[in-house]
């Protein structure tokens, strides 16, 4: 089997476009002003008989970009015009970072007093209230879990809530339970591991109803630095309800004998006050 190259042939610049340079520059200086034209760094071709000049930029403000100016002849004429001059940016310029949509940009906790966030119609985390989801009907999802409580066994179900025509879908729960588990109220923080146990075991854990409550609830501890919060089942933290303060370790003072002080005190039959002292030592007479 025989394998047939193909040559990638490379334009080369028309010799009179390229040899062009000059009225290409003076088009740049009548339009920018000589002040910020460089020297000239080099042609490309941008095709038959068309070539655009590239020089440098010496304005501060753009720094790594290249003014150009295109010029071309036509076919069979040895004069060279002038199409368009712009300003480029060169392989080290700066750039602004690609342009993101509004939606896009948004981050947890950006909406403030009086910002409207509505979700759009083709919310992926959001399905319609009776659409199947997984092999579950949702609707019986929220009626069952995601309200106040679920129904006693043989009493009939809530209605849903007048308004609430969609309700999270599976890939709405996965999110939230990523974001949360991944969170500064999940276990991976140093103020889980230093915890006496895990929330699921504490009084002031309420479990959510529904999927989500298999893994978090909301914390019920005024005390507790996540009160109010959706923490995650193995979260932790010091004031768990079965938490037991550790016992104040009992200290043995040791006995203090004094070596240098001495009292005196009255003996059986000597009194102190008819006792004759004499110092240790006496000097020579």
């Amino acid at each position: 089997m025989s394998v047939s190259a193909t040559r990638t042939r490379t334009r080369e610049p028309d010799q009179l476009c390229a040899a062009a340079a000059g009225l290409a520059r003076d088009a740049i200086v009548e339009a920018a002003g000589a002040a910020v034209v460089g020297g000239h760094l080099g042609v490309q071709a941008d095709g038959e008989r068309v070539v655009t000049h590239l020089f440098e930029c010496l304005d501060p403000a753009y720094r790594g970009w290249r003014w150009a100016a295109t010029v071309a002849r036509a076919p069979r004429s040895k004069a060279v015009t002038v199409d368009e001059t712009v300003l480029l940016p060169g392989p080290d310029a700066l750039l602004a970072p690609d342009w993101v949509p509004w939606q896009d940009r948004l981050r947890p906790g950006d909406v403030g007093v009086g910002d409207l966030l509505p979700a759009s119609p083709d919310d992926e985390r959001l399905v319609p209230l009776v659409t199947l989801d997984g092999g579950d009907a949702v609707t019986d999802w929220y009626r069952g879990g995601a309200g106040e409580a679920a129904a006693d066994p043989g009493e009939p179900a809530a209605p849903p809530a007048p308004g609430r025509s969609r309700v999270l879908s599976a890939i709405g729960r996965d999110a939230a339970a990523r974001r949360w588990y991944s969170s500064e109220h999940g276990p991976r923080t140093p103020l889980a591991h230093a915890a006496p146990a895990h929330c699921v075991s504490c009084g002031f854990f309420v479990p959510l109803s529904g999927q989500l409550g298999t893994m978090f609830g909301a914390c019920a501890n005024a005390y507790a630095p996540d009160d109010g919060r959706v923490v995650s089942a193995d979260h932790g933290c010091g004031a768990h309800s079965e938490a037991v303060a550790a016992p104040a370790a009992a200290r043995e003072n040791s006995p203090v004998i004094d070596e240098f002080g001495y009292d005196l005190v009255d003996l059986p039959g000597v009194s102190v006050g008819e006792a004759v002292f004499e110092p240790l030592s006496r000097g020579a007479d």
